[in-house]
């Protein structure tokens, strides 16, 4: 009888042991691995989350070689008080559903933050999961709805769509003088805000657009909405897409003989959309962006200087925004000595820092830097400031 009580107990606990051990590897609600095992030792996980597949494949690109650069600098300075940034760069293939499958890994992976994504639509998915987590994720996303999430871990490396298209309707009307401006952009997450942002800010200036063309952010062919602008005649055509879509939208108007000036966000300044289009179809294009390119300062400089040294490429904005959202985690982490979850968004929205792409002074909505500049693509297809 003794020794069958000794039995008993024994195997109770036992088995306490063992769902002790069960319950210490598992995360409770709204906190991640991450936070569990951030302590004072050992590397910091970060993870990187990009398109590096698929349509947007170049946006997600060029933000991970920003974000890379960024924390490589600081492991091979010795890191932070010996600890290195581990990071680990997960393909959302611009694909929401994806991202919403990968933000449960990222949490569940052990990262304490998360850099990305370049895709508005998919730092939406991934918004709700990385609160719920306590993750704060520095986006390079420009939708207005970001912001209007009012997500205490959501926070921006570069404008939102408001500012972008403020800025480039004033131009446009009030410096210009244009009046006869018409629209296309996309039903995707950026693309409605783009629409929207403009739009209101073309009303606000007294102008209603002589034509509002909408499509998919997979649409190939726009003859049939290009054929409605082009029997409005504007002067000025707007494009509220992503790089690729902006170029093939650009190419198609041109050969349909539409020769307004074509004005744009973010999109319309790169080399993907120039190349796209072809370098004397972009020639003219008017861009709304809070970096004018790589020869615009000092600090530019030295950015571009060791991104063509670190990948033999040339730097341009969407790199740039990814490595100052890098530098300011870099900090956040230095102030709050390795913090987790809502200490280390505290962390982030004290932090201000003349960027690249601006001043960053973060709101209670995430959103760091609130103005843009404009700027044009000369006839070698370089963006320059605009006169």
């Amino acid at each position: 009888m003794v020794q069958r009580r000794i039995t008993r107990t024994a195997t109770l606990l036992a088995g306490a042991a063992a769902l002790g051990m069960l319950l210490a590897g598992c995360a409770a609600p709204g906190q991640n691995k991450g936070a569990a095992e951030s302590g004072g030792t050992g590397p910091i996980k970060v993870a990187i989350v990009n398109a590096q597949s698929g349509q947007l494949s170049s946006l997600g690109d060029w933000e991970y070689k920003g974000v890379k650069m960024a924390f490589d600098e600081l492991n091979d300075a010795g890191g932070i008080d010996g600890r290195q940034i581990k990071y680990t760069l997960y393909d959302d293939q611009g694909d929401p559903t994806v991202s919403t499958n990968l933000a449960r890994k990222v949490a569940g992976d052990g990262n304490i933050a998360m850099m990305g994504t370049a895709e508005s639509a998919d730092a939406l998915a991934m918004a709700p999961i990385m609160a719920e987590n306590k993750i704060p994720m520095i986006t390079s996303g420009q939708s207005p709805k970001l912001g209007e999430l009012h997500n205490p871990f959501v926070f921006l490396n570069s404008p939102p769509s408001t500012a972008f298209d403020e800025t480039l309707a004033k131009y446009l009307v009030t410096t210009k003088g244009y009046k006869n401006i018409a629209m296309i952009s996309n039903n995707g997450a950026y693309g409605a805000g783009e629409h929207d942002a403009f739009l209101a800010s073309l009303k606000a200036l007294g102008v209603s657009p002589s034509a509002d063309q909408v499509v998919t952010p997979d649409q190939k062919d726009f003859s049939s909405a290009l054929t409605r602008i082009r029997d409005a005649k504007p002067d000025v055509l707007f494009t509220g897409t992503e790089e690729v879509e902006t170029g093939l939208i650009v190419k198609q108007a041109r050969q349909l003989g539409i020769d307004a000036i074509i004005a744009g966000g973010a999109p319309a300044g790169t080399p993907v959309y120039v190349k796209t289009a072809g370098t004397a179809n972009a020639e003219g294009t008017i861009v709304s962006t809070p970096y004018l390119g790589n020869d615009t300062n000092e600090k530019t400089k030295k950015f571009a200087a060791d991104y063509k040294a670190k990948y033999n490429e040339d730097g341009e904005f969407h790199g740039a925004k990814a490595y100052d959202g890098a530098q300011i985690l870099i900090q956040a982490l230095k102030k709050s000595n390795v913090a987790t979850g809502q200490k280390l968004s505290d962390a982030i929205r004290s932090i201000t820092y003349d960027g690249l792409v601006g001043h960053f002074a973060f709101d209670a909505n995430g959103i760091g830097v609130h103005e843009t500049q404009i700027g044009k693509i000369d006839a070698s297809g370089n963006l320059v400031p605009a006169s």
